[in-house]
């Protein structure tokens, strides 16, 4: 992307991915709003420290290992007594919307199960989820699958939750990605 996509405008003088990402997760209900970061990366932690008390950065040590390695640090930081869910989406989906977040939110206090995923026209898509009941098995996860053996370990007590939001399936990983969906991108 040439630069960071966490710091990329969500439209053209729009907030960054991780502020308006952050604002979306706070309205839907999550209490704390943890931004893996790699060590070091000032103006990431300078842009979460403008968010306000919700929202925290924990550097990942070990981010060369991949997408899992940034999720156990966020469940390190996060796992103490009365944490019951991490709620987890990548900043490079930052179009979801906050009605979705509440709803799988809401899903998860009212069924009690270890994992909610949001689907959209039965894709399934971020955010997702994870109870504390897969909490080690997300710690004992293979780094070469990912938490994506976890899902499919725990597939049949999952709960889909249908939405009406198309951003639980946008994934921006390339220039041309970011470009159709700058262009529509919510005016607000």
């Amino acid at each position: 992307m040439g630069q960071p996509k966490a710091l990329l405008p969500i439209r053209p003088g729009g907030p960054s991915f991780v502020a308006h990402l952050s604002g979306i997760l706070v309205a839907g209900g999550v209490s704390d709003v943890i931004v893996v970061s790699r060590p070091g990366d000032e103006e990431l932690e300078l842009e979460v420290a403008r968010l306000g008390a919700r929202v925290r950065t924990v550097p990942n040590p070990h981010a060369e290992q991949g997408q899992l390695s940034s999720l156990l640090a966020a469940l390190d930081a996060a796992d103490r007594p009365g944490v019951h869910a991490l709620l987890v989406t990548p900043v490079d989906a930052p179009y979801v919307r906050d009605h979705t977040v509440a709803a799988l939110l809401s899903a998860f206090a009212t069924r009690g199960v270890p994992l909610v995923r949001a689907t959209r026209r039965g894709r399934h898509g971020h955010p997702v989820v994870f109870g504390r009941a897969v909490f080690d098995a997300l710690r004992h996860a293979d780094a070469r699958l990912g938490a994506k053996a976890v899902v499919q370990a725990h597939g049949h007590e999952a709960i889909d939750v249908e939405v009406d939001d198309d951003g639980v399936l946008d994934d921006i990983d390339r220039p041309e990605d970011y470009d159709r969906a700058v262009g529509n991108a919510p005016k607000k």
